[in-house]
């Protein structure tokens, strides 16, 4: 599908959209934006987070090419413009994170190495964070630095320990309920309100963000199933494992949300200090969509992220 442009949220310039199949027939969109600064600088790879798009992204975008980055983004399987896994469209579900993983690859090999300029760098927010770090040993000789952020590793509020998560969805997977909503169900209409909202301060882009489904509902997902949760922590216990932490020699930066509700802050910190080649940035008062906030936490991500991509050394073209 094409991308969707509205007043409130219009398309970048120099977009190319583009469609990929995987190896199980699953369809992916994605999109490429060519830089419009200069000098250039190289190629973002843009990973989003779960229930979100490729347009949520446009103003992150723009704030990149006008960099002299150009950027590909990727809507994953399940989500956005991509195929659905299931016949309701609104659960999120996936198997397995691998799924995503070898997405990303295929992404990779298919599109961005060939049609993209190098080097090449990954920003990914949330799941796309997660996903990031499994795919990480992978990515070692293509992906030159990572910046994640509020990765996901452990889900705030949740009655239950992340391990005791992990076995009741492994049950309920077991017993043929991982089809089934966990928490919420379908998006309701009009989308939530934004008063106790866990993602953004920022009334103007989060109404922006909702009035993106308003125009194009078919992006919208609602709440997790059992067997995404299920995933999710498996993917996560593998990440936290010491020996595959060793594995990760891509210079990471992590940047996590001070006043983060919807992923634990301190499970994000202590990755930090137990990664070799990772850095940490925490942005006091922020909630979980940094780039989706107010200025004030925004830029500070932007103002890290800038310091840190392209690096040091690092070829630059006119």
């Amino acid at each position: 599908m094409n991308l969707v442009d509205i007043p409130q949220n219009p398309a970048p310039p120099l977009a190319e959209v583009g469609r990929f199949v995987a190896r199980d027939g699953v369809g992916s969109r994605y999109a490429l934006f060519a830089a419009t600064g200069r000098p250039l600088k190289g190629t973002i790879v843009l990973l989003t987070g779960r229930n979100e798009f490729i347009e949520k992204y446009f103003e992150t975008i723009g704030n990149l090419t006008a960099q002299g980055f150009a950027v590909a983004a990727l809507d994953w399987r399940g989500q956005g413009g991509s195929d659905r896994m299931l016949k309701d469209r609104q659960r999120g579900y996936v198997k397995r994170f691998d799924q995503y993983v070898d997405d990303l690859e295929q992404f990779m090999t298919d599109v961005v190495l060939p049609d993209c300029r190098g080097p090449f760098y990954v920003l990914a927010h949330s799941m796309g964070g997660l996903v990031s770090l499994l795919a990480a040993p992978r990515l070692f000789n293509r992906v030159r630095r990572m910046v994640l952020c509020a990765p996901l590793l452990e889900l705030v509020g949740q009655p239950v320990s992340t391990d005791m998560l992990r076995r009741a969805t492994g049950l309920a997977c077991w017993l043929g309920l991982g089809t089934r909503y966990i928490s919420n169900g379908p998006r309701p209409p009009g989308g939530p309100p934004f008063a106790g909202n866990k993602l953004t301060s920022d009334l103007v882009r989060y109404a922006r963000n909702q009035a993106i489904i308003d125009a194009a509902p078919q992006l919208a997902l609602g709440g997790p199933t059992v067997a995404w949760i299920h995933a999710a922590c498996v993917a996560r216990d593998k990440v936290l494992d010491q020996d595959f932490l060793g594995r990760i020699h891509i210079p990471t930066l992590i940047v996590a949300a001070g006043a983060d509700e919807v992923v634990s802050t301190p499970a994000i910190e202590t990755l930090a200090r137990r990664m070799r080649a990772a850095s940490l940035v925490t942005v006091d008062g922020a909630q979980h969509e940094i780039l989706q906030e107010a200025d004030i936490f925004r830029e500070q991500f932007l103002s890290a992220l800038h310091a840190f991509v392209p690096g040091e050394g690092s070829e630059l073209y006119a």
